[in-house]
């Protein structure tokens, strides 16, 4: 697997799955939602810097650019 774009963590159940792309990250967010009840959380790895930036400036939610520096 490629380096991590995001964990998905269930503070329910200790479910805990990384994934390298975002859309089965999503997935796996819907069906453990849909399986269990429970409430699944998760966390963004980092991306690009122009990537972080341009997502920064719509109001994307994800890594904080100022935090970071």
């Amino acid at each position: 697997m490629s380096t991590p774009r995001a964990t998905v963590s269930c503070p329910t159940c200790g479910l805990e799955e990384r994934f390298s792309k975002l859309a089965d990250a999503r997935l796996r967010i819907e069906d453990h939602r849909a399986e269990t009840g429970h409430d699944p959380v998760w966390e963004l790895g980092r991306f690009p810097s122009g990537v972080e930036q341009m997502g920064d400036e719509a109001g994307v939610c994800g890594v904080d650019l100022d935090e970071n520096r």
